[in-house]
């Protein structure tokens, strides 16, 4: 099995009906990966599975190696990533149990390894419309087809973590963006400094610190359970609708990067 397909998977998110062949471990020039990664079978498609925090969910955002995992990837074949993941809400109208389609991104991480260029060769990506709009759109529609309470477009502020935004900085954070992660970059930009296509599923878990509720991990955890099934069901739907050959231009990221 060679999978062009990878999840990458967030909080609480294991493929409902993964019939797993095989696990890899897979060695890199960036180190090891989160976990080995899970080569299966869903609804018919050959995947790849990562988990991203690792297999118990012990590897926290700032921790994670988005080299290794995105480079491992790469390696056993995989040219599309898709990446479900758990959110705050920054705007009253994308609320919580909501699916979010993230189109664009704000990078407010502080320390991670943001490249594979650090030379001698030198690559300058332009990125100006960061995730896949191929896959992004048949998740539109496969949203539409199930009834799921979706947001087409958001901007999605990265922050480094662990802890959460402070009132102050969530304030200011929704005068640009509609919601903030943890994880989504590097990751994001790696996969297409790899040129593969990328797409972020972002789940609304909270309302951030802007609100007068309450962030806290219990939260995160019980609203990601309770939406878990959701996800499940749309990736199954999904990942049998993405065509063989790709429409989109994410595999020509590199062909005007150099200098």
């Amino acid at each position: 099995m060679q999978p062009k397909i990878g999840i990458v998977g967030g909080t609480g998110v294991y493929p409902e009906g993964l019939k797993i062949i095989k696990n890899l471990d897979v060695h890199t020039p960036y180190g090891s990966p989160s976990n080995s990664i899970a080569i299966g079978e869903l609804n018919g498609v050959e995947i790849a599975f990562l988990p991203r925090h690792g297999s118990n969910h012990t590897i926290p955002p700032h921790m994670i190696n988005y080299r290794a995992n995105i480079y491992a990837l790469k390696q056993i074949g995989v040219e599309r990533i898709i990446s479900p993941c758990a959110v705050g809400s920054l705007k009253e109208e994308y609320k919580p149990g909501d699916l979010v389609i993230v189109d664009q991104f704000i990078d407010f991480t502080k320390s991670r390894k943001y490249t594979f260029f650090d030379g001698p060769r030198t690559e300058h990506i332009a990125i100006p419309d960061p995730f896949c709009p191929e896959l992004n759109s048949i998740a539109e529609k496969e949203c539409q087809q199930m009834g799921i309470r979706y947001h087409n477009k958001g901007t999605c502020v990265c922050i480094e973590g662990p802890r959460f935004s402070t009132r102050a900085e969530s304030k200011m954070f929704r005068q640009f963006a509609d919601i903030i992660s943890m994880t989504l970059v590097p990751e994001c930009q790696l996969a297409r400094e790899m040129n593969m296509c990328y797409m972020s599923l972002a789940t609304i878990t909270d309302y951030d610190a802007w609100s007068e509720e309450t962030v806290d991990a219990q939260t995160v955890s019980k609203v990601m359970a309770e939406n878990s099934e959701k996800i499940k069901n749309l990736l199954g739907a999904v990942i049998p609708k993405i065509p063989v050959e790709r429409k989109c231009d994410c595999f020509k990221t590199l062909e005007s990067s150099g200098l």
